[in-house]
């Protein structure tokens, strides 16, 4: 499938002007929230792509790779826990926000440089 950039910047556009027209929030109250999980989807297919390759091979005594092998590989790591697929597969009416927030203190855990 084909990334049509004209379409996904005219989507992101829409979506910002219903929350400005719509919601009644003021844009510093709902920034860091869309932000943060634009960030948690770039690096969970950043993650995942790396994920792949670094996957033991058959029949190898080798365990799952660490933090440090995404590390070394200039990838965040994201325990199943931190990444956007699982915010997706919440169930409906879980707080969001709450996850969200869990999902970025357990991101800074496994990878300290990243903290303030």
């Amino acid at each position: 499938m084909a990334i049509d950039l004209a379409e996904i910047e005219k989507r992101l556009w829409s979506v910002a002007d219903q929350l400005r027209a719509n919601s009644g929030l003021k844009p510093s109250e709902y920034s860091r929230p869309v932000l943060g999980l634009l960030f948690l989807r770039y690096a969970e297919t950043r993650f995942a792509a790396v994920e792949k390759e670094l996957q033991p091979r058959e029949g190898s005594r080798l365990g799952p790779p660490g933090p440090d092998a995404y590390k070394a590989r200039n990838v965040i790591y994201l325990s199943p826990e931190s990444r956007f697929s699982h915010l997706l597969q919440l169930p409906d009416g879980s707080n969001l926000g709450r996850a969200l927030n869990h999902a970025m203190e357990d991101i800074e855990k496994h990878n300290p440089d990243l903290a303030d």
